[in-house]
Parts: structure tokens; sequence; C-alpha cells
């Protein structure tokens, strides 16, 4: 059973999905959710399904002592990024090698890097009057949006859309995929620990 540790910033849906789609699984279990807000709605989200919620702002996310007894202490051996909107620290990185993975709402690397979140980039999809948009799944490394790309899913796009329609495209790929890409990687862990 591989434990996970989800870390979202914000409302969670992702987060709630994950949480759900490997309730029942022999695979894999969410064990610890890890928010830097502590009024963020996936906090009450992850209590409500049972799971365990750490709030860590930004200093405490950035304390080896305090990040590495915490991951210990849940027995976590895969990070899943779910709209989580701190750079995860170098250390983290290096105790987690090719074991934290992000999604981001665009097609890698397009509309990526600092400042690109959640409306800004579906904005700046909609100003570049893209064809299509998506959801990429990558490692991540210390340049943000810049690791090794897992999976992409594509939605076509019309001129009729709006930031706000684009949003909610991307966002029903990222419902649908995003469980079964993150049940790919830890088949991938397995298979490299056996």
């Amino acid at each position: 059973m591989v434990n996970i540790a989800v870390f979202a910033s914000g409302n969670g849906t992702n987060c709630e999905n994950i949480i759900n789609h490997f309730a029942h699984s022999s695979q894999a279990r969410v064990a610890l959710v890890v928010c830097n807000k502590a009024q963020a709605p996936v906090v009450e989200r992850a209590r409500r399904l049972g799971v365990t919620a750490a709030i860590v702002p930004r200093q405490a996310l950035n304390d080896p002592a305090t990040m590495l007894e915490l991951l210990s202490r849940h027995h976590v051996e895969l990070i899943v990024l779910a709209g989580f909107l701190l750079m995860v620290p170098a250390f983290l990185i290096k105790a987690y090698p090719h074991a934290i993975i992000n999604i981001h709402p665009a097609l890698l690397p397009r509309h990526g890097g600092k400042g690109m979140y959640g409306p800004h980039v579906h904005e700046a999809v909609w100003k570049a009057r893209d064809k299509e948009t998506g959801m990429t799944v990558h490692w991540v490394t210390e340049q943000c949006d810049g690791g090794g790309i897992i999976a992409q899913y594509r939605v076509a796009l019309s001129p009729a859309d709006t930031p706000e329609t684009i949003a909610q495209k991307e966002h029903e790929l990222e419902m649908k995929y995003f469980p079964q890409v993150i049940e790919r990687v830890i088949a991938s862990l397995q298979r490299q620990q056996a």
C-alpha cells in the first residue's frame, strides 16, 4: 500500500477526487493532505473524508526537520501537488526523488512557469487564441513547471470560449484523468521497488 500526500492550497476538488478514487484501493491511499492556508476549503474536505490535514505555512514548508518528520510519520511515499501554490523546497525534491508529481492546467511547455496558475493560465490560453488546451501531469523539479511530462490530455476550444469555459473544460479533464495518471505512477514506483 503506497501512502500518498496531497499538497493543495485552495478549493480541493482534485484532492477530494483523488481521496475518493483511492478510498477502496488495495494499491494506494491518501494518508495526508498538506495545505499552506488554514482557511482553504481543501482542509475541510480532507477532514470530512477522514484524512489528516496538516496546515503548513511557507516557513514550515521550508523547514527540513518539520516537513521530513511530518511525511515520515505518515509513511508517505508519493507526493501529489493538486493546486499547490508554493514552490516545493529543494530538500524535499532530494528526499523524494522521482516521487513528486504536479498537475498543471495547460499543455506545457505553453503557459507554464512563475505566475501561471489557476485563472491566470486560462486567461493566457484565451488571449493566445489557442485552438486547444488541456492538462499536464509532470515530475516536480527545482524549475517551476520544468520537470519531465508524464501525461497530457487535450480538449478542443472554439472561438466562443471564454476563460471561464476554458477553465471548465480543462477541469473536466483533471477530474477524469488525474487519478488514473497517479495510478500509473504508483504502479511504476512499485515495479522499481520490486
